[in-house]
């Protein structure tokens, strides 16, 4: 928990210029992971993984967009960042 405060007032702190890296970050785990998921094939269950990692990508940088509170843009990194990371490795074993 401290690491996670820590971190999330830093992220508060330079949140305009954590919030483009994160944003950049975001995105391209998250079309990565999409490409594993692709090249996995195209049956029901990679279609799904491909929805929620697209999904919460967006959420997040629909989060950044609109202009939400620190704590939420931050919570949905964390979110978007180990989704993406989690299908990464599923999909690369």
């Amino acid at each position: 928990m401290k690491l996670y405060t820590k971190l999330y007032e830093d992220f508060e702190e330079m949140y305009l210029g954590y919030a483009a890296l994160a944003i950049i970050a975001s995105s391209c785990l998250g079309s990565v992971a999409a490409m594993l998921i692709l090249m996995n094939g195209h049956g029901f269950w990679n279609m799904v993984e491909l929805f929620l990692v697209v999904s919460v990508c967006m959420g997040f940088n629909a989060g950044v967009l609109a202009q939400l509170k620190t704590k939420v843009v931050f919570n949905s990194l964390i979110i978007s960042l180990a989704v993406s990371i989690i299908l990464i490795i599923a999909n690369s074993i």
